[in-house]
């Protein structure tokens, strides 16, 4: 059996999900991957990061549609024919390869972009969901992006309604349902620091790193 594993996290935004993978990622000495992968996906396909980007946990639908009014290359110099629709859909496609290219070569841990149903064949997979309370969500948006809470409280149903519609599309789950994951937390609770560590604890348990 492969000793190579891979940690899948979900997370509401303002649930501190980003921190927490990637302070669990130091602890474990393994890779951490969220926006990184919109540059990885980019070099691998020769397709401009801006693209990958405009669709990042985005539902499909044409992507290529009001991108030539922008002004950047829709190619980088080391191009793929990779799809002749740029869909969404084939972003994802895109991207979904390059995850499972990097599980191949080493552990992971991967925070959204559906890595948890696109590696569901993976036995050595733990998937977890991380919530908070709405008032931590607020403050911690609040604070990080130096905005009102009336504005905060607008970007996370924004923010939330976008993931849910990506993640629901992409893995005919649902997104934040205890039954789609391994593990669901709330922050709150615990705080950041003892999320990651009851998180360790759980994920060595289940893949017997113990």
């Amino acid at each position: 059996m492969s000793d190579k594993y891979v940690i899948n996290i979900g997370r509401q935004l303002g649930s501190g999900g980003k921190v927490i993978g990637e302070k669990l990622a130091v602890r474990l000495g393994i890779s951490f991957y969220d926006k990184e992968l919109i540059n990885l996906a980019s070099k691998e396909s020769g397709l401009c990061k801006e693209l990958f980007e405009k669709a990042d946990e985005k539902p499909s639908k044409t992507v290529i549609g009001g991108l030539f009014s922008a002004h950047f290359s829709l190619f980088t110099d080391s191009s793929l024919p990779y799809t002749n629709c740029l869909s969404n859909d084939a972003l994802f496609k895109i991207q979904s390869d390059v995850i499972r290219k990097l599980v191949s070569e080493r552990s992971c841990l991967f925070v959204g972009r559906c890595a948890d149903y696109i590696l569901r064949e993976n036995p050595r997979c733990v998937n977890v969901f991380i919530t908070a309370s709405k008032e931590d969500r607020i403050k911690r948006l609040c604070d990080l992006e130096r905005i009102s809470k009336k504005e905060a409280e607008d970007v996370i149903s924004k923010t939330d309604k976008k993931r849910s519609e990506y993640y629901n599309y992409y893995s005919y789950k649902t997104w934040g349902a205890a039954s789609t994951y391994h593990l669901c937390i709330d922050s709150s609770v615990l705080g950041i620091d003892e999320t990651v560590l009851f998180i360790e604890k759980f994920a060595k348990r289940r893949l017997g790193l113990e």
